[in-house]
């Protein structure tokens, strides 16, 4: 098993405190051609602005092939099990959603990507059930502007 899983888990009290401050900062990712092609190929989206490098170099603005919005979103879990602790007694923990979500700048093929977390809600709804909510910008390295920022939403569960 990845050591991203097995971090010593924080007390419920202890994540509740981490609310309004930066939680940390994952390592970077390559978002290379190979994994924008296999993300085409998932998700049936072949736009050439994903999957044709010639093509994006002559007819668009960005010079080369870019990633799918959804792929750099999608990386979010595994940025996030890097960066956010494990509560005590969790049973498990779903995506809810976004109340805010932007795509800010393209990912170039053969970019890194790095997510910033900072802990913005940690309230339970009901016994057993924490919702709690992050403030994240995914970064590209090199780059001023950041590939996204969201305002992501997920509940916890307790035994």
């Amino acid at each position: 098993m990845n050591e991203v899983w097995n971090k010593p888990p924080v007390s419920l009290e202890a994540y509740q405190a981490m609310v309004g401050h930066e939680v940390g900062v994952s390592a970077w990712h390559l978002v290379d051609q190979p994994r924008i092609d296999r993300y085409a190929d998932v998700i049936e989206d072949r736009q050439f602005i994903h999957v044709d490098p010639e093509r994006a170099r002559k007819e668009t603005s960005f010079g080369a092939t870019i990633a799918h919005g959804f792929l750099t979103m999608s990386l979010l879990s595994i940025m996030s099990y890097e960066v956010m602790p494990v509560i005590e007694g969790t049973t498990m923990g779903v995506n809810y959603g976004f109340d805010r979500l932007r795509f800010i700048s393209p990912v170039r093929a053969g970019s890194r990507v790095r997510g910033r977390f900072i802990l913005t809600e940690a309230k339970l709804r009901k016994p057993g059930e924490l919702q709690s909510r992050t403030s994240v910008t995914v970064e590209i390295e090199g780059e001023e502007k950041p590939a996204l920022v969201a305002d992501w939403i997920g509940l916890i569960y307790f035994a």
